[in-house]
C-alpha cells in the first residue's frame, strides 16, 4: 500500500515539474524575444538586471542551456563569475571604524627606516613625536617595510665613515722644454679632497717612494687603507714600510685606473688647470708651479664632491661687506672672488706686526722641510739668515702663500 502511494506522488509531482519547467521555458524564450525586439539590429546590449535573471536560471534550471539563443552559454558563466567576485568584494568590504594613517605619515615612517637601518618602531616613533605627529607605537611597527635580510648601513655611510682614514696614491709624468720627463707623486686624502703630500723627481726609485710617504705622514698620522696601483715601483720594501706605518694596501685591478677614482681625478684637474698651459724648465720650476696649484687648489677652488666648498672650508661672505674683486691665482691662470671689506681686512692680518716680530704667519699646507734637494718637493728654508738679494735664496727658496694672505702683488721665489 505505501508503495503504491509513493508511486502515485512520484507521478503526480512528475507531471507538475514537467509543467514547471515548461512554463520556465516558454518564460526565458518571451525574455529573449523582448531583448532582441527593443535592440533591433543594433548590437544586443544587456541591463544588468537582464544578466542576473540569466545568472539565477543558470543556477537553478538545468535546461537553460538549450533554449539560450541570443548569447553563448560560456557568456552566461563569465556573468556568474563577475556576480561571484562583486558579492565577496562587497561582502568583505572594510567596516567603518579608525581612520587611515595618512599617506604622508606612512611614506615618513618607511623613510627613516630606510636611511636608518638600526632603528626600530620606538626610535622612529619617538622622532615622530618631536615633529608633532602623533601615531600609536603599533601602527609605526605596521607601516615598518620587512626587511629580507639584517639591517646593513648603506655603501655611501661606509665610505663617508672612512674617508678621515682612506688616503690614495699615484704617480703621473710632466715633460719639460728640454724634452725630458719629470715624475710627480701625489698623496691625497680622502677626507675634504687634500692635497696631504707631493713630490718631483726624474729617476723615481723604491727608496725614493717610501721616503715620500715618511714625509707625508710622520709620526702617528699615517692613514688606516691606501689606494694605490700594481705599479712596479711599490715594491715588497714599500709594502713593509706601510704595513710597519700601520695602514693596509688596497691595490685596484690590473688596468683599472678608475678603481681610484679621487686621485685619477686630481692628475686630470692638475693637466688642464695648470700644467697644459705652461712650459716646465725643471725640477725647481715644476715644484713652483706645483706649490701655486695646489695653494688655490686647497684654499680656493670650490669642488663639486664638497658641497661647492674647498678643502680649506671658505666662510660666505655677505654682500654688505662690499665690492667684489678678483685676486689672481696660479700666476692669473684663475682668480679668488672675494667682497672688498673681506680682502682688506685678510690683508690687514697678514702685514699687521705682532710684538715686533713681523707679519703674523699661519702653518702652510704642507709640513716645512730644511732643504731643497731633488727629493723634497716642500717648502725651503736656508740655515742662514741671509739678505733679500742673497743669490741663493732667490734661486732655491720656494715661498707658500700663507692662509689669509693675497696674492696680488707677491711673488713666489
Amino acid at each position: 500500500m505505501n508503495s503504491l502511494f509513493v508511486a502515485l506522488f512520484a507521478l503526480v509531482a512528475s507531471s507538475f515539474r514537467a509543467r514547471a519547467a515548461l512554463q520556465v521555458e516558454i518564460l526565458a524564450l518571451r525574455h529573449q524575444l523582448a531583448v532582441l525586439h527593443k535592440n533591433g539590429p543594433r548590437r544586443l546590449r544587456l541591463k544588468p538586471s537582464e544578466r542576473w535573471l540569466w545568472v539565477l536560471l543558470s543556477r537553478f534550471w538545468s535546461g537553460w542551456r538549450p533554449c539560450l539563443q541570443m548569447v553563448q552559454p560560456d557568456t552566461v558563466i563569465r556573468w556568474h563569475r563577475r556576480a561571484f567576485a562583486w558579492y565577496w568584494t562587497r561582502k568583505s568590504r572594510r567596516r567603518p571604524g579608525r581612520p587611515d594613517v595618512a599617506a604622508e605619515i606612512r611614506d615618513l615612517i618607511r623613510r627613516m627606516s630606510q636611511a636608518n637601518p638600526l632603528w626600530g618602531a620606538p626610535r622612529i616613533h619617538g622622532e615622530l613625536l618631536k615633529l608633532g605627529i602623533a601615531v600609536a607605537p603599533s601602527t609605526v611597527a605596521r607601516y615598518l617595510p620587512r626587511p629580507r635580510k639584517p639591517p646593513s648601513q648603506t655603501w655611501l655611510t661606509f665610505l663617508t665613515n672612512h674617508l678621515a682614514q682612506t688616503a690614495a696614491i699615484d704617480f703621473f709624468t710632466v715633460p719639460t722644454a728640454t724634452f725630458r720627463v719629470l715624475f710627480v707623486f701625489l698623496v691625497l686624502s680622502h677626507d675634504r679632497r687634500r692635497v696631504v703630500h707631493f713630490g718631483v723627481t726624474e729617476h723615481p726609485t723604491q727608496e725614493w717612494t717610501m721616503l715620500q710617504m715618511r714625509e707625508a705622514f710622520p709620526w702617528d698620522q699615517a692613514p688606516r687603507y691606501l689606494l694605490r696601483d700594481r705599479d712596479a715601483i711599490y715594491g715588497r720594501d714599500f709594502s713593509a714600510t706601510t704595513r710597519d706605518m700601520g695602514t693596509e694596501e688596497v691595490l685596484t685591478a690590473p688596468r683599472s685606473s678608475w678603481q681610484n677614482p679621487y686621485a685619477e681625478r686630481l692628475v686630470g684637474s692638475i693637466r688642464r688647470e695648470c700644467l697644459d698651459h705652461v712650459i716646465v724648465w725643471n725640477q725647481r720650476s715644476l715644484r713652483r708651479t706645483l706649490l701655486r696649484y695646489f695653494a688655490y687648489y686647497q684654499r680656493s677652488r670650490t669642488h663639486l664632491a664638497l658641497a661647492k666648498d674647498a678643502p680649506e672650508p671658505r666662510a660666505v661672505e655677505p654682500p654688505q661687506q662690499g665690492r667684489v674683486v678678483a685676486i689672481p691665482q696660479v700666476g692669473g691662470l684663475h682668480h679668488r672672488y672675494q667682497r672688498r671689506a673681506a680682502e682688506l681686512l685678510l690683508r690687514n692680518r697678514a702685514l699687521k706686526p705682532t710684538s715686533g716680530f713681523g707679519p703674523k704667519r699661519t702653518s702652510p699646507p704642507f709640513p716645512p722641510s730644511s732643504h731643497v734637494t731633488d727629493t723634497n718637493p716642500f717648502e725651503s728654508r736656508c740655515d742662514r739668515q741671509h739678505p733679500r738679494h742673497c743669490s741663493c735664496q732667490r734661486e732655491t727658496a720656494i715661498r707658500v702663500p700663507q692662509r689669509g694672505q693675497s696674492m696680488r702683488g707677491r711673488s713666489f721665489r
